[in-house]
């Protein structure tokens, strides 16, 4: 078995998550880790076992025995962070949202292609099987035309100064945080191109607490909701004109959904345990793409990517959202 030596970039939380994932994959090799702090570097390595430890990103990017980078430092770091592993000429897997506007994006993308990388957004619920169970059951006629997907991603998480999550200069805010699934989650189901987007938010410390989006796809709808400020159940639902298929938990999207026909009589129950934490399915993506030699993945193609950044963009540019340094001109119309 072929074995793909893993370096990281961040060693925060998320990144706490995605190397207990490698350790549960057989073909992951966890080599290097890179931080800014060579001390925070090597308390991570040795935790999880990676061979190697850089007290800076370029170091990490420099070493050619990585055969390929998660990134999982904040959003507003992506565009650089990607840009300085492609260029040195590594396989990049980046945490979402994957960049901060389109302008941003378009560069990443014509980098990798320049190069010759495989680069992918960590979009993991794409690869999660309960997620391709519930593709299966619409491309099968299961539900009919899809008419209307809910989708919502509210968690409450009391405001902190210090959290990244909702620093302006971090790319903070619940859209590229949280908003990032629900839109994700009906555009691979309705379309890259919605015919209408009408959004709202709910502005506080220069971003975005929480907010709705509504798109509209011909006679098709989808209405979806992120924010900090309430919890709420985060389920989803996709209803067609034969039948229906709920979601549980679907961001996570860990074990169940259910399939209703027109009656909302259960027809079908599904329910498929993670491997790992369910960050290892991204990980199988990255290694099938690799071991075919593709430079992107199909599961997570970058023009659906690019198309749910023109969304958020939209949307941002409505609320009259940038981030520092932005420009107007940057975020697509």
């Amino acid at each position: 078995m072929k074995k793909y030596r893993w370096g990281i970039i961040g060693t925060g939380r998320i990144a706490r998550q995605f190397a207990a994932a490698l350790k549960g994959c057989a073909d992951a090799e966890l080599y290097a880790v890179g931080s800014r702090s060579i001390g925070k570097a090597e308390s991570f390595a040795a935790e999880f076992g990676f061979e190697r430890s850089y007290g800076s990103y370029a170091e990490l990017a420099e070493d050619d025995n990585i055969d390929i980078i998660y990134i999982a430092t904040p959003m507003a770091s992506h565009y650089e962070d990607s840009l300085l592993c492609i260029k040195n000429g590594r396989n990049v897997l980046c945490e979402k949202s994957i960049a901060l506007n389109s302008t941003q994006l378009s560069e990443m993308i014509a980098a990798a292609g320049d190069k010759g990388v495989f680069f992918m957004e960590a979009m993991w619920t794409k690869c999660r099987p309960t997620f391709l169970k519930a593709l299966e059951w619409i491309k099968n006629g299961c539900i009919g035309d899809v008419k209307y997907i809910k989708a919502d991603f509210c968690n409450l998480m009391p405001y902190n100064e210090n959290d990244r999550t909702f620093i302006y200069e971090c790319g903070g805010g619940a859209l590229l945080d949280l908003g990032v699934y629900p839109i994700t989650f009906a555009a691979a189901i309705l379309g890259d191109e919605p015919d209408e987007i009408i959004s709202y938010a709910h502005m506080a410390h220069k971003v975005d607490m929480s907010n709705s989006i509504t798109l509209k796809y011909g006679d098709s709808v989808a209405v979806l909701q992120s924010g900090f400020e309430v919890q709420n159940t985060n389920r989803a639902l996709i209803a067609g004109d034969k039948g229906a298929i709920v979601l549980g938990d679907w961001f996570h999207c860990t074990t169940q959904a259910w399939l209703y026909d027109a009656d909302m009589n259960e027809i079908e129950y599904s329910e498929i345990p993670v491997d790992v934490n369910g960050y290892e399915y991204e990980i199988y993506e990255a290694h099938r793409c690799l071991s075919a030699g593709m430079k992107e993945s199909s599961l997570v193609p970058l023009s659906s990517t690019a198309a749910v950044m023109r969304i958020m963009d939209k949307c941002r540019r409505d609320w009259g959202m940038y981030y520092p340094g932005e420009t107007p001109d940057q975020l697509a119309k």
